[in-house]
């Protein structure tokens, strides 16, 4: 990732890619006490768009309200350089990754001494879990990890120290063969995805586990809203791995999955088809918003 031509936005300022640099003793990378976000940009029907823009930084800012973090730039100001940075690589499309982080004016677990920085930067990614499971769906395992809970972490935060949770739930997953993980909360219910909130069709009815220790994910927000459109009863509960397995169908949500269909979970094909008919149809109204086919949500488009 560093090698490459390009600007990044760096505390207010557009830097060469290869010249965006911190210490190695930046407080962040030693604690992992800082906030981020992904954002996607689409290449719309009018131009480059990207989807949920503010609800995205109104999100970075709850996160570092709730880790007492105070950003320099005020919210307009990340939000124009979210697009400044997308027009500065001249990107039709691509992912957007803001990050807010100490610097290394301290050492030591109080950060109050150390400067809040922030940093995006841009590139194209296409599809997270590949092209192949969004169209036929993806091979999940129950991790043996545990999904945080809210009162060891701040499971409303996107918080850099919350993830290697994630990282050994994926990497575990991937060894074993499979493609992305499944984890459980504290009490054995399913709570998300490694990086993504999962969904569960039966008997008609679209669930969805609460916000427990599950991220506020702002594609859950746009699945539920679409699906109650589309005259589905959506339902916020509990439910445990064994009803993922007789679900009729499932599917992950996520800035970088999108909308993923599980094709199987530890080894039983969940549903009788890869990509059922629910998920297909909830799948294809994204899309369709997102590269401004649909008109219907033009207000979660912001046109770079």
């Amino acid at each position: 990732m560093q090698d490459r031509d390009g600007k990044i936005w760096l505390d207010g300022q557009m830097v060469e890619w290869r010249e965006a640099k911190v210490h190695v003793l930046t407080h962040t990378l030693h604690y992992g006490y800082g906030v981020f976000e992904g954002i996607r940009c689409y290449h719309a029907e009018s131009g480059p768009a990207v989807f949920r823009l503010q609800e995205h930084i109104q999100r970075l800012f709850r996160s570092a309200h709730i880790l007492n973090m105070k950003i320099p730039w005020s919210y307009d100001e990340m939000v124009a350089a979210c697009l400044a940075v997308l027009k500065a690589n001249q990107l039709q499309a691509g992912y957007i990754r803001p990050l807010v982080f100490y610097g290394a004016e301290s050492m030591g677990l109080n950060p109050g001494p150390c400067a809040v920085h922030a940093t995006i930067a841009a590139w194209q990614w296409g599809a997270y879990l590949g092209e192949e499971g969004l169209k036929h769906g993806i091979r999940v395992k129950t991790s043996s990890y545990t999904r945080h809970h809210p009162n060891v972490t701040m499971t409303r935060c996107k918080a850099v120290g919350n993830y290697p949770n994630s990282v050994l739930a994926k990497t575990e997953a991937l060894s074993c063969g499979f493609d992305e993980a499944l984890l459980l909360d504290t009490e054995g219910f399913v709570a998300e995805g490694s990086g993504e909130n999962v969904f569960i069709l039966r008997h008609n009815v679209l669930k969805t586990p609460p916000l427990d220790s599950a991220l506020e994910g702002i594609t859950r927000d746009t699945v539920i809203t679409l699906a109650r459109e589309m005259g589905l009863s959506v339902q916020e509960q509990r439910f445990p791995r064994d009803e993922v397995l007789i679900a009729d169908e499932a599917f992950f949500t996520g800035t970088a999955a999108e909308v993923t269909p599980i094709r199987e979970l530890d080894g039983r094909q969940i549903g009788a088809v890869c990509a059922g008919p629910v998920t297909k149809a909830i799948q294809d109204r994204f899309f369709d918003i997102v590269h401004g086919r649909d008109r219907s949500h033009a207000a979660w488009l912001t046109a770079v």
